[in-house]
């Protein structure tokens, strides 16, 4: 036995052998399962940041609709008219937002109705997600009356 092999510990057949294909196999599963439980960790915490997102873009887009109605009188007709001023606005401001800020984290319009239906002037809202109505979760709706 050569010196190496008795310092070391690593003599005999078991020092020139390598990995099996098993053992690999099994690495590169757990590898794959623990890659995909942080994804789906950071695309939970993503969904509801978003979702916060919008939730604050609702009421900060209500607040530059509420500024609009102190300098004209009423809240707009049109979405539109926070960007561009509208024939019958007595003393428009503005522009009181900008054409981007029209749309939610998601890329959809928000929906601007008025008068509105819940016991405002006017109902603005984030479709979610999905940009459909109603949903759950992340998915659920944010509006300016709750």
């Amino acid at each position: 036995m050569n010196s190496f092999q008795r310092i070391g510990g690593l003599g005999g057949a078991r020092a020139a052998r390598g990995f099996t294909l098993l053992e690999i196999v099994v690495v590169m599963v757990l590898i794959a399962l623990i890659t995909a439980g942080v994804a789906a960790g950071i695309n939970s915490r993503r969904q509801k940041a978003m979702h916060n997102l919008a939730r604050a873009q609702v009421h900060q887009l209500a607040g530059k609709v509420e500024e609009y109605a102190i300098d004209n009188g009423s809240a707009p007709e049109r979405i539109q008219d926070l960007v561009t001023k509208p024939g019958n606005a007595r003393n428009w401001n503005g522009p009181y937002a900008k054409a981007n800020d029209l749309k939610d984290p998601y890329g959809n319009d928000f929906v601007y109705a008025k008068p509105g239906q819940h016991g405002n002037d006017y109902d603005l809202s984030s479709l979610g997600a999905d940009g459909q109505a109603g949903g759950e979760s992340h998915n659920r709706d944010l509006t300016n009356w709750e």
